[in-house]
């Protein structure tokens, strides 16, 4: 995978506001990457190799949390993001309007 494209990646992860959410695939819109929703969620994966970044902010088409990441759902609602249920956040409350 390309550095660059990783860093592309990333970037529009820092972006997101505190509150708000994005998905997988619409950071995947956002870099001209429509069908690589995968591929988003694969470098958040690591993303910490490359530095501190707002991961946590980044959730499913439908609201899910990241399995395998604990720290996730307390980080959101430290920032005030709303829940539908335990393991879905309220995307009609807390999507980002990029």
């Amino acid at each position: 995978m390309r550095e660059a494209l990783i860093y592309e990646i990333l970037s529009v992860v820092e972006e997101i506001p505190e509150g708000k959410v994005a998905t997988y695939g619409q950071i995947a819109r956002l870099i001209g990457r429509e069908k690589n929703a995968r591929l988003v969620g694969r470098v958040l994966s690591m993303a910490s190799r490359y530095g501190d970044y707002p991961c946590h902010r980044v959730v499913d088409h439908a609201g899910r949390l990241a399995p395998g990441f604990p720290e996730q759902k307390p980080l959101l609602k430290g920032e005030g993001v709303p829940f539908c249920d335990e393991k879905h956040v309220d995307l009609k409350r807390c999507q980002w309007d990029e």
